[in-house]
């Protein structure tokens, strides 16, 4: 059983590994992302909730993207464990979903950070083609990753949960590695 939280800046290949992962290990990747969108399509009384902050163009609140993860944890297929990407995003939260999985007894045995160069990251993107990833963009992403995201970085590192891989190499070495700490 493998119950993981993945870090990393965008393009670092989170969802890409986490896919790889949870396929090999038979658990779910449950991307905040993902949980949001289906709980909107399902129109659930939280996922409604969670529209209406989105369609405003606001963030949708820590106490709400808890209730969705405490729903999703609550699913069937989470009980042999998962991968969660996306989430969190900052202390706060890894506070907030500390005392969640404490309640539901579902504790998180390591947090995955993916280690990747700057310069790696935006030609990554910059690759992506899509129509917001211009290199402006892109780096004001990093900047607002490294205030919110990064403290998580030392938040975990401080309770010996971090482990960190080098992202910067090809998708099968990321993946070998990231295999050898979950099945040493």
């Amino acid at each position: 059983m493998i119950r993981v939280i993945f870090l990393g800046p965008p393009g670092a290949g989170k969802g890409t590994q986490a896919a790889v992962l949870s396929e090999d290990f038979g658990v779910p990747h449950i991307s905040t992302g993902d949980i949001l969108r289906s709980a909107v399509a399902a129109k659930s009384e939280l996922g409604q909730k969670a529209e209406s902050y989105m369609n405003a163009g606001e963030l949708v609140p820590d106490d709400l993207i808890l209730d969705l993860i405490r729903e999703r944890l609550d699913q069937e297929d989470a009980g042999k464990g998962w991968i969660l990407d996306g989430f969190p995003r900052n202390v706060s939260q890894a506070n907030f979903l500390d005392k969640l999985l404490a309640e539901i007894g579902q504790p998180c045995e390591c947090v995955l950070n993916l280690d990747v160069p700057d310069n790696v990251l935006i030609s990554r993107l910059l690759g992506r083609g899509r129509e917001d990833d211009n290199e402006e963009v892109i780096r004001n992403r990093l900047v607002v990753y490294r205030q919110q995201t990064e403290p998580l970085i030392e938040f975990f590192r401080s309770r010996q949960q971090l482990v960190s891989i080098n992202g910067n190499q090809p998708m099968d070495s990321v993946a070998a590695d990231l295999k050898q700490v979950l099945q040493p």
